[in-house]
């Protein structure tokens, strides 16, 4: 290539200028003509080369070439040692390069063609390398691979040694829960043995969320860790790994602080339509625990009163509240809990619903019902649910109630809710626009407090219905009453069947001695008879 002498060209290897590629520039120079010269190529020149030439009024021209270098097939690397897990799937590689592409790869053991069509459990991988579906001690020995393309092989590799090891097991595992108190110690232990008792494996403790163990507050003996003056942060699950040549193996431990609550949900967001608002949170990280519940709080931000709802999905962290006002600002906390209590309420986080578009035609029917265009208002204000009951049923209980016998018109819904006594816990609520709703799952031989409340139009107007108290028993009980009141049944027809048969006995008894007595008689009397015709007979005779 030829370029006048005030043009200045530049050479680029994909992208990059010929000069900061190190490895390159000191194998390459470029003539008086522009022509790129490498002496001697390697493996790595290969790629796409550029030339750039500008000229004094600017113009630039560019040509692009792609130099393939070729070469045998060639070994880059191989282990001096490879171990390999007794029992388990292994692979071994053969590490090598190839342009032309590989052909064909050939494995030695120990000297001899290591062909893994005859041996059982050994594939060939795509690339090459060896599959061991299970690795016995038959598999232990001196392995060589030699790679070939078209233009031949650079040679075998250097021997690998492939040693079988077996992997450790544990001699000593920790308890899968530690619940300490704070300022305690804890201590969980962890020891590992190899299988053929030559080597003591190394042990490691970790946390499983990441965070480092307490650089001043842990020590480690043999494989046992031990935390002092324990800090709420500290609890959380951690992970000891027992490691040799062959494999690693893990067990998990939980440590749990006794008494303290769960830390505050946090980054509260939300969307919302006409009628419903739904938000989600996030856990604190690295406080998370099992069974942790949620509740939402919320309320009109001008309201006294808060309304709750229990998430029931633990995995869950978001939550959708339902038949709310249009246009209207509600002020939301979520509470996290589990078995060890209540923890915090999250900050108070506030929210609007979509405003309900408004129609010509509604309009003026309202501004018709009222020359001022203010909303009707409804005489004497909203009354309370009435009769509330309970029936049980297989489902659960049954709750029914009478609507209010005041200022129906202005009802929007009813808040059905239930507490457990005499903790006076709240269990659940939901909204209903029936007047009757079915409660299930309630907890056997437990006492349950029902209210239903009335709700307005506006949502603040809100009547309660006198409490009911619900004792659901114990089916176990029941069927043991139910039981032994079949037995007494049974029982007492036994016994009256014993008592008529003995009864119906006696009676045949008794008839039949007054049979017989009756039978005597007769015969007495015929005998009589008998005796007065043989007289009768022989008095005719003498005659």
């Amino acid at each position: 290539m030829k370029y006048p002498d005030n043009s200045q060209a530049a050479w680029y290897k994909d992208g990059v200028l010929l000069q900061e590629v190190q490895d390159l520039v000191r194998r390459s120079f470029m003539g008086p003509d522009g022509s790129l010269s490498i002496d001697p190529t390697m493996m790595s020149d290969l790629g796409e080369y550029e030339c750039k030439v500008r000229n004094n009024e600017g113009e630039l021209q560019t040509a692009k070439a792609f130099l393939n270098i070729q070469y045998k097939a060639k070994v880059i690397y191989a282990p001096p040692e490879v171990y390999l897990p007794y029992g388990q799937p292994a692979v071994l590689d053969c590490h090598f390069r190839a342009n032309p592409p590989l052909k064909n790869l050939r494995w030695e053991k120990d000297g001899l063609l290591f062909d893994s069509y005859n041996v059982p459990g050994v594939f060939y991988k795509m690339n090459g390398s060896l599959f061991f579906a299970k690795v016995d001690e038959n598999h232990a020995g001196s392995y060589t691979c030699t790679p070939y393309n078209d233009l031949g092989t650079d040679g075998p590799s250097p021997i690998i040694s492939v040693i079988v090891l077996r992997p450790p097991i544990f001699s000593v595992t920790p308890k899968a829960i530690y619940i300490q108190k704070l300022g305690e110690s804890a201590d969980l232990p962890c020891e590992a043995i190899d299988r053929d008792g030559n080597n003591r494996p190394s042990i490691v403790w970790s946390r499983k969320d990441g965070q480092p163990l307490p650089p001043e507050r842990h020590s480690l003996s043999g494989g046992n860790l031990t935390i002092t003056s324990l800090i709420e942060s500290d609890r959380g699950m951690y992970e000891c790994a027992a490691t040799n040549e062959a494999a690693t193996i893990t067990t998990e431990a939980e440590l749990m602080i006794e008494n303290i609550a769960p830390r505050p949900p946090y980054n509260l967001t939300a969307n919302s339509t006409e009628t419903c608002i739904t938000i989600r949170w996030q856990p604190v990280a690295g406080y998370l625990r099992p069974n942790l519940e949620y509740t939402v709080w919320y309320r009109l931000t001008e309201a006294p009163e808060w309304r709750t709802m229990r998430v029931l999905d633990k995995n869950v962290m978001e939550a959708t509240i339902q038949h709310l006002v249009p246009g209207k600002e509600y002020e939301f906390m979520v509470l996290s809990q589990d078995k060890y209590g209540d923890g915090m309420f999250s900050k108070q986080f506030r929210f609007q619903t979509q405003p309900s578009p408004i129609r010509a035609e509604d309009f003026d029917a309202q501004l018709g019902q009222n020359e001022l265009g203010q909303l009707p208002t409804f005489s004497g204000g909203l009354g309370a649910p009435s009769n509330l009951s309970a029936l049980s049923n297989q489902q659960g209980w049954l709750l029914h109630w009478e609507h209010p016998t005041q200022g129906l018109e202005g009802l929007r819904l009813y808040t059905v809710r239930w507490w457990k006594e005499p903790e006076h816990y709240l269990i659940g609520q939901a909204e209903t626009f029936d007047n009757f709703y079915q409660l299930r799952h309630l907890k056997e031989d437990t006492t349950f407090k029902v209210q239903v409340v009335a709700v307005g139009a506006n949502s603040q107007q809100q009547v309660p219905s006198p409490e009911l108290l619900i004792d659901v028993p114990s089916q176990r009980k029941m069927r043991a009453l139910i039981i032994g009141s079949s037995v007494g049944v049974l029982f007492l027809l036994c016994a009256l069947c014993a008592f008529l048969y003995v009864k119906r006995s006696c009676l045949r008894h008794l008839f039949a001695r007054d049979s017989e007595a009756a039978c005597d008689e007769d015969t007495a009397e015929s005998g009589d008879c008998d005796s007065d015709e043989q007289d009768s007979v022989k008095i005719r005779q003498s005659s």
